[in-house]
């Protein structure tokens, strides 16, 4: 629940506002805390639940609505965003596991607030929820550090890429052809040379919606397909076959089967069409989820959300078992929160600019980042932190807790 002093909004200290020059030592300087060090003083969570614009659906869930907890942290007169996707249970998870432990520690420290955490966590079982509240205040935390250093998450990151490409994703399969071929185009005309539909819900109305997608876009878009888990394997197989035919050329096939599922994930990758690449991994709590999928030699791309996987520690961890593979990572959602996380993964191929959460974060915050020629999202390295500023008011109807 919201905990602010009079005078402030959330996400502001006392004399000054989040992401200004007053984040920066005036001289250019180290700011003193980083050899100092800075006690989080408050942890604290905003939940909204806000309505999609039309019912949605994928091949296996219905939705009407997405839930966001977000976490804001405070130390040394700075404050932290961070978020997840999910329930509003992992609210109740920040306010009564998490806030206790971090209080007192020292926010420059993330990696060692994320080990207490999952300490704490251990006998709520942390895959699910509680890696969800691990995550959104693990985001907070890095954003946090940044702002205190006066420095854009992606210099603290240390990133390898100037900008992260990425892909339009939405075509759910309560939209016709005609609208599906409407949105997907959109992000064509907005510079973004892949897009993604959701397929498998019904094999009847598929093919059309794939060819009109196809058809919107012209030959030159990449197209992707979500199956959602929605095949058994010798569908999955069927439907491959069929979306890599030239009316469709899809070249990115995610979660035909389900994710639990890795030798059947294994045998699309093995007997799939040539130039069709296998992903899965949006799903992962932790760290040996993802070893699993890879030593299973699951995925031809893997994927990870900084919202679910443990936040930036936990997502660069994922990144880092890519490394040692060779074998290219993709973050999933949250475009706003993943882009400074993303410059840092070696081996990155894109991230997800889902319609929903971009839908979302628009309304939440101030700062967001827009898609550049070629579909890139480039981190804004004037602002510290991620550089997002909470803007409240433009969604408080759907405020829940």
């Amino acid at each position: 629940m919201t905990d602010t002093s009079p005078g402030t909004s959330p996400g502001t200290s006392p004399g000054t506002s989040p992401g200004t020059a007053a984040d920066t030592a005036p001289d250019g300087s180290v700011p003193a805390v980083a050899s100092a060090g800075a006690p989080v003083e408050r942890v604290r969570t905003l939940v909204w639940q806000i309505p999609t614009e039309d019912p949605e659906a994928d091949a296996t869930l219905a939705w009407d609505s997405t839930t966001v907890v977000l976490a804001e942290i405070d130390a040394g007169g700075r404050t932290g965003l961070g978020w997840t996707y999910g329930d509003r249970a992992a609210a109740t998870v920040i306010d009564g596991r998490l806030a206790s432990v971090l209080t007192g520690r020292d926010a420059l420290r993330p990696g060692q607030a994320y080990d207490a955490m999952l300490g704490a966590c251990r006998n709520l079982g942390t895959p699910g929820v509680a890696a969800t509240a691990v995550s959104a205040v693990d985001c907070a935390l890095w954003d946090l550090k940044a702002r205190l250093l006066g420095v854009p998450l992606v210099t603290l990151l240390d990133g390898v890429h100037e900008a992260v490409p990425v892909y339009g994703s939405g075509g759910f399969t309560t939209l016709s052809p005609s609208a599906t071929a409407e949105q997907l185009s959109g992000w064509v005309a907005a510079g973004i040379p892949r897009v993604k539909l959701k397929v498998g819900g019904d094999p009847d109305a598929d093919p059309a919606r794939v060819r009109a997608a196809r058809s919107a876009i012209g030959p030159d878009t990449a197209l992707y397909a979500d199956a959602n888990g929605g095949w058994h394997r010798k569908q999955a197989l069927y439907w491959a076959q069929r979306l890599r035919e030239p009316d469709a050329d899809i070249t990115w096939l995610e979660e035909p089967v389900s994710s639990e599922d890795l030798a059947g994930l294994r045998l699309l990758r093995d007997r799939g069409p040539g130039g069709m690449d296998i992903a899965a991994g949006e799903y992962g709590w932790d760290v040996p989820y993802f070893q699993r999928m890879l030593d299973a030699g699951a995925v031809d791309c893997l994927q990870a959300d900084v919202t679910r996987c443990g936040g930036i520690t936990g997502f660069l961890r994922v990144a880092a078992l890519c490394d040692a593979r060779c074998v290219d990572l993709s973050a999933h959602c949250a475009p706003q929160l993943s882009a400074h996380a993303c410059t840092a993964v070696w081996h990155l191929r894109h991230l997800e600019y889902f319609h929903d959460h971009v839908r979302i974060e628009r309304m939440l915050f101030d700062g967001v980042l827009e898609p550049e020629a070629g579909g890139v999202l480039r981190p804004d390295r004037s602002r510290p932190g991620h550089g997002l500023t909470l803007a409240p008011g433009r969604a408080d109807r759907h405020r829940i807790a």
